[in-house]
């Protein structure tokens, strides 16, 4: 009887993560609506009111999304007084909904993604992640790896979509 054999271990991939890159940091959100009269006028005067009670505390070492889920027209000055009420204790203020400021991270994470050091590489992007990782991310790190990597997979090592796969150089 022949010994079990790992032929995925063996077989050379390379897999990356995605939820590696994930925020570290629990990201919430500020609402504006919260701070309209009839979620839908700014009043200067009640909101810096409100802002100054408010409890900023509450954001200390978050990621803080701030945003309005309303149609009401926010003056830009707005969102500045939060980030100066908020910036002593959140680690990352992002104005815009969750979904863009995902975006937004992992394109920075993966910016700062060596990918050259993944020259000539079979590699596995993982596919079915647990956390919100956005499609942008992984269209952006095969954007990165694809001038470097032998093949780019999706999925499972067991299990891949093919997505791309260098030409073999026909030898002389």
């Amino acid at each position: 009887m022949e010994p079990l054999v790992n032929r995925v271990a063996n077989s050379g991939l390379i897999t990356i993560n995605l939820e590696d890159f994930f925020p570290t940091e629990e990201v919430v959100v500020f609402d504006l609506k919260d701070y309209l009269f009839m979620e839908l006028i700014l009043k200067e005067k009640d909101f810096r009111a409100a802002l100054k009670e408010h409890d900023w505390s509450k954001y200390e070492n978050k990621n803080l999304v701030v945003y309005c889920s309303t149609d009401a027209i926010i003056p830009v000055w707005a969102y500045m007084l939060v980030t100066a009420y908020a910036e002593p204790f959140a680690t990352q203020i992002f104005q815009g909904d969750t979904e863009n400021f995902y975006k937004v991270h992992f394109n920075e994470a993966l910016s700062k993604i060596d990918a050259s050091s993944y020259d000539q590489k079979r590699i596995v992007i993982k596919g079915c992640s647990d956390k919100p990782v956005p499609p942008s991310a992984y269209v952006e790190l095969t954007r990165k790896l694809r001038p470097f990597a032998q093949s780019i997979m999706y999925g499972e090592p067991c299990s891949t979509v093919p997505i791309f796969k260098r030409p073999r150089v026909k030898k002389a």
